[in-house]
């Protein structure tokens, strides 16, 4: 198909101020590409032979991410331009497609071929050509190397939390086990004293009976404050100390950690009797004790998998990259991993209202928000403060609000935090793209909102999301 004429082309935005040699070139080297909905007009990948210009319908466009397609742009605006767009770089391979661009419904587009373009334009703007060229490779290999070194301190960040986290169950688990070694070694010592006694095996199977009935308890042991323990032990100690028990006050303390009383030793003697009780409480409290510490184990490695679970919902491996998600599972996966960073002086308060519904969204990109925000409210608490996560409903919009106690967001530059590189932390300790990147997930990619009130000691970020599918033109 022909071009359009000069007077239509000066009319989009980007050759607006041509010439009119200029214009007569793109007249004369442009084609017109009409599409239909659905259908792919350029793949990632592939060579860069086109400089594309949308002059009707809608576009969508995507990256490959780790395997997964991810959407990073829609538009229906005319004049809006992909494909080959560093076609003024000179490079000795061929140039690439950075990402793949889908129509969304019947398109018409302007297309110029890459190369005669980077040719003619070298000759338009010879000075502006160096200066882009130049901005574009310094920014490429900068944004490189020093992307590179900020994922790596991200990560070494994310994973030091989950590794103090997984540190204390695991260590808890390591010791109980230790000690069940030797639990159950003097539970098989004790069993052979009995034996060597000429237990009788009634008597015997009457035992192994209470030891099983006492060891269900266990797990119903009710939680006792430091003096009603104290009280229990002293209760348990004398009655060891009547019946001439040796070590009865240490045994006190594993019964009642069990949740027994003097009733239940009062129900072994009565099976058992005076002949074999000795024998027979210590044997029990190796039970006990071993019961115990395989309920500790349980506890620990349920803890560990736990963890495991919050890491793997934060990085939202092996899950599609847009879901129905609870935005509760997303925050608390996130202050695991950023557990390194709260220290003792940090207070978590969470208000969570657990009615609300699922909302539609791209989680792990929330995650990145969740992550954002909280960081920036421990780093303005330097080590004190209190941490405030909140959740509601208004209509049909969920909001999520993080609050800290830190100094404040000053006036001045409130309504700058969210432009890209602007930060107000030190040269080197903060690249401020963290809320620029925050505003584009909510706004552009959930179509939310995302706002900010300050004062000394309370500034909150509200975080507003639909509940319901939106359209996305």
């Amino acid at each position: 198909m022909s071009a359009l004429p000069r007077e239509e082309l000066r009319g989009l935005f980007l050759f607006e101020h041509l010439s009119e040699a200029q214009l007569d070139w793109v007249a004369d080297n442009a084609v017109l590409e009409e599409y239909e909905g659905d259908s792919t007009i350029i793949s990632e990948g592939g060579e860069a032979t086109c400089f594309y210009v949308l002059l009707g319908g809608a576009i969508r466009m995507t990256r490959l991410v780790s395997g997964t397609e991810v959407e990073t742009n829609r538009s229906d605006q005319r004049g809006a331009y992909f494909g080959a767009t560093q076609f003024f770089v000179h490079q000795d391979d061929d140039h690439r497609y950075g990402a793949t661009v889908r129509a969304l419904s019947d398109v018409t587009l302007l297309a110029l071929p890459s190369k005669e373009f980077s040719v003619e334009f070298r000759k338009w703007f010879p000075m502006a050509t160096h200066l882009l060229e130049g901005m574009y490779l310094g920014w490429r290999n900068s944004d490189t190397v020093i992307g590179s070194r900020r994922r790596l301190l991200a990560l070494g960040e994310l994973s030091a939390g989950l590794t103090h986290e997984l540190n204390n169950p695991a260590a808890a688990a390591v010791r109980a086990t230790s000690a069940l070694r030797e639990r159950v070694a003097g539970m098989r010592h004790k069993l052979a004293f009995l034996a060597k006694k000429d237990i009788e095996p009634e008597l015997l199977y009457q035992l192994i009976d209470v030891q099983e009935r006492l060891v269900k308890q266990v797990a119903q042991a009710e939680k006792l404050s430091a003096m009603q323990q104290a009280d229990r032990e002293d209760e348990i100690g004398d009655w060891f100390d009547e019946r001439e028990i040796d070590g009865g006050w240490d045994l006190a303390d594993i019964y009642v950690r069990a949740g027994l009383t003097t009733t239940d030793l009062d129900n072994v003697l009565e099976q058992v009797g005076d002949t074999f009780i000795d024998g027979a409480v210590r044997w029990l409290a190796y039970a006990l004790e071993t019961e115990m510490l395989m309920g500790e184990i349980e506890d620990s490695t349920t803890r560990i998998s736990a963890l495991v679970g919050k890491a793997k919902q934060y990085s939202q491996m092996d899950r599609a990259p847009h879901q129905w998600v609870d935005v509760h599972d997303g925050l608390d996966s996130t202050l695991v991993m950023l557990s390194g960073k709260i220290g003792s002086g940090i207070r978590v308060v969470k208000e969570y209202d657990r009615s609300l519904p699922k909302i539609p969204a791209y989680p792990a990109e929330l995650n990145q928000v969740w992550t954002n925000i909280i960081d920036n409210a421990l780093g303005a608490m330097a080590g004190e403060g209190t941490l405030t996560l909140r959740t509601w409903r208004v209509d049909d919009q969920i909001r999520v609000e993080i609050g800290d106690t830190g100094p404040g967001i000053p006036a001045d530059i409130r309504q700058r935090i969210f432009e890209p590189f602007f930060t107000t932390k030190p040269v080197g300790e903060g690249t401020g793209l963290g809320l620029d990147i925050s505003w584009k997930i909510v706004v552009e990619r959930h179509q939310g909102d995302l706002r900010v009130e300050s004062e000394p000691g309370n500034t909150r970020f509200e975080v507003c999301l639909p509940t319901v599918e939106q359209a996305s033109l």
